[in-house]
């Protein structure tokens, strides 16, 4: 397991969550809405989590801050962004690697279920609907009664007109947030690798030959339908700004 220094690790989690925002203005309420839906379900009471694709921890951390009792396993396949946020992550944070596409994965996160509540935050697009419909399948066999799974992201309304004002909303959102000058997500990972610092967690990465990229293309109500027919008694969008939903399953 590779590692790297708190400080070179800081000052490129700060750089991370400044691209995202170029992305995504509204990222931290976006955040606090997936936290609110936890509170709600588990009672800010004790409770097992797990956070699927979550990168460097950004999600998993402010779960861990804002809910204290809550214990957090973060999944993704990435060493290079999991080794970012092991040097820089609350202690009842635990990054773990695995690949969402292998079944195997619920296995790697060595949280006693069954779990309370699964988040997820800018990371499922990349999946296959036949491999989203197992990881829902996944989830719904891990998750107690009455758990949720709550997955932030850019799903479409599924009309061409409807999606083209979508975009125009979160396009106009960005020029008032100020973000649209922000570091594009290429630029970030191209500097990156020309940072000495993070030579072993850089060739872990090459080791891995990481290659996840793309978007499935699902609508908000094509995830809903998915995680319906995975074994969630109600799936649908709770929070939106344009195409950006957050959306909650109970299983």
């Amino acid at each position: 397991m590779q590692t790297v220094a708190a400080d070179t690790a800081t000052r490129w989690l700060r750089r991370w969550d400044a691209q995202q925002e170029r992305y995504i203005p509204d990222r931290e309420e976006r955040f606090r809405v997936v936290i609110d839906v936890v509170r709600e379900v588990t009672g800010g009471g004790p409770a097992g989590v797990v956070d699927l694709g979550c990168g460097p921890g950004s999600l998993s951390r402010r779960l861990a801050e804002a809910l204290p009792r809550v214990r957090v396993v973060g999944v993704d396949a990435d060493p290079l962004l999991l080794g970012l946020g092991r040097a820089n992550t609350d202690p009842r944070v635990r990054l773990v690697e695995a690949d969402l596409a292998n079944p195997g994965w619920a296995d790697a996160t060595g949280l006693p279920g069954p779990w309370d509540a699964a988040v997820s935050s800018t990371a499922l697009h990349w999946l296959s609907p036949a491999d989203l419909g197992q990881l829902y399948r996944t989830l719904a066999a891990n998750l107690r009664p009455g758990g949720v799974f709550v997955n932030a992201d850019h799903m479409g309304l599924g009309r061409p007109t409807l999606d083209t004002i979508a975009d125009a909303i979160r396009d106009a959102r960005t020029r008032r947030a100020g973000t649209e000058g922000n570091e594009e997500w290429g630029a970030w990972w191209q500097a990156l690798q020309q940072d000495d610092d993070l030579a072993p967690l850089l060739d872990a990465r090459s080791n891995m030959a990481i290659a996840h990229s793309g978007d499935n293309g699902l609508t908000v109500w094509q995830h809903a339908e998915l995680l319906r027919q995975a074994g969630f008694a109600e799936a649908g969008p709770v929070w939106q700004f344009g195409d950006d939903h957050v959306l909650v399953a109970v299983r």
